[in-house]
């Protein structure tokens, strides 16, 4: 359970308000990138101040420590529970802080912070409820041709299953509404990704993509795994979730 590490968060920063948006930022021993990330966050974008909330999901290399120097709100799970968990648990801070719109983005330097703006304006100007970034429309700088393939083989498969054409249903560069995650159910411990982008779907809410750039990490390693296990993993959880939201009674009206 991650009660106690967000009743220690509201102890340490109280109850906000926050600021209009919020950056989430789930981290895993990531104290060789997440200074530079959090440092190169702008101040505001779209004309309302930024806040970045990264959530320790048990480092042991003092990436709390780091990311509070650089400015960060951090909650702190005292174990390892998977990248899922610490994103629900930033989810509900933000909202509990009164985030209008949260982004979230990888503690591993691969997003460029630069381009948040891509990814708030629409949800801004009341164009969309959630903006996936993707790297097929913007630039990859990677070199594995294997999970490139992956990116272009689920693309395909989650538009054919939704009905909407998605080209990077993994890029965890998004932002949306608050309510989003809170309607739709999250249940995995580590492939929220797609859990997230499949559920917004089925709920109808609107979902469009943005460019965005994957730089090549620059330091610590990918906490993904293998290509084949990570592509099977992934894989279950579009069928799964897909086959449990597709009759979902919890709709967004399509006249919103």
């Amino acid at each position: 359970m991650t009660a106690a590490a967000e009743a220690e968060f509201r102890d340490e920063y109280g109850a906000g308000p926050g600021h209009p948006v919020c950056v989430v930022m789930a981290a895993f021993n990531e104290a060789g990138s997440v200074d530079a990330v959090i440092r190169d966050l702008p101040r505001e974008v779209c004309g309302r101040p930024i806040e970045c909330l990264v959530v320790d999901d048990g480092s042991s290399d003092g990436t709390s420590d780091i990311a509070r120097g650089a400015g960060a709100l951090v909650c702190r799970l005292t174990e390892n529970r998977g990248q899922g968990v610490a994103l629900r648990t930033g989810y509900h801070l933000a909202s509990a802080r009164g985030a209008q719109v949260i982004v979230t983005m990888d503690a591993d330097g691969q997003f460029d912070p630069g381009e948040i703006g891509n990814l708030v304006g629409p949800v801004v100007a009341d164009q969309a409820d959630m903006v996936q970034g993707s790297r097929r429309l913007g630039r990859s700088e990677t070199t594995d041709r294997v999970r490139a393939s992956g990116v272009v083989l689920f693309g395909g498969l989650v538009s054919l299953l939704t009905g909407t054409r998605i080209t990077d249903p993994a890029n965890g560069f998004r932002a949306f509404r608050p309510e989003v995650p809170e309607r739709v159910p999250l249940r995995q411990p580590q492939y929220q990704t797609a859990e997230l982008l499949i559920g917004a779907l089925a709920l109808r809410y609107r979902v469009i993509e943005a460019p965005v750039t994957v730089r090549a990490r620059t330091s610590g390693e990918s906490k993904k795994g293998a290509n084949l296990f990570y592509g099977w993993r992934f894989g279950r959880v579009v069928v799964t979730t897909w086959w449990q939201m597709r009759r979902s009674p919890d709709r967004v009206p399509r006249d919103r």
